[in-house]
């Protein structure tokens, strides 16, 4: 198993503490676990380890301050749009397979009406 040698040599100017590059490390690391794109093609096999050398390699953008809070905002708020439109989607998938069963049994019964010979027509009379 192959590791990024330690210590990690970084460039401050962008990244002020190791605190602060472990803490985008994880979170790259988590986003990269439920499915977001690499940025680039990597040796290693761990989201942790492709993280740190995303951090490292200066591929991603690190927010700060306000702007790092509203970009969490609507990520979250994206998150859970989706969640919903799967659920959406999900729900109208279960929708449409119990409309097609209920159709099926409609259309066999009429099928069996039509081939049925039809019963003959007797009238009452009346008595007078």
């Amino acid at each position: 198993m192959e590791i990024i040698s330690l210590p990690v040599e970084t460039d401050y100017s962008k990244i002020d503490s190791r605190y602060r590059l472990v803490i985008i490390a994880s979170q790259r690391a988590r986003q990269l676990m439920e499915g977001a794109k690499q940025t680039h093609q990597s040796r290693h096999a761990k989201a942790s380890t492709i993280a740190l050398e995303e951090v490292l390699g200066d591929e991603l953008e690190v927010l700060y301050g306000k702007e790092a809070k509203q970009a969490q905002r609507d990520a979250k708020r994206l998150r859970e749009e989706m969640k919903t439109r799967q659920l959406l989607t999900e729900r109208e998938e279960e929708l449409a397979s119990e409309i097609r069963k209920d159709l099926s049994v409609y259309l066999e019964e009429a099928k069996r009406q039509e081939a049925a010979p039809p019963e003959p027509v007797v009238k009452e009379e009346k008595e007078e």
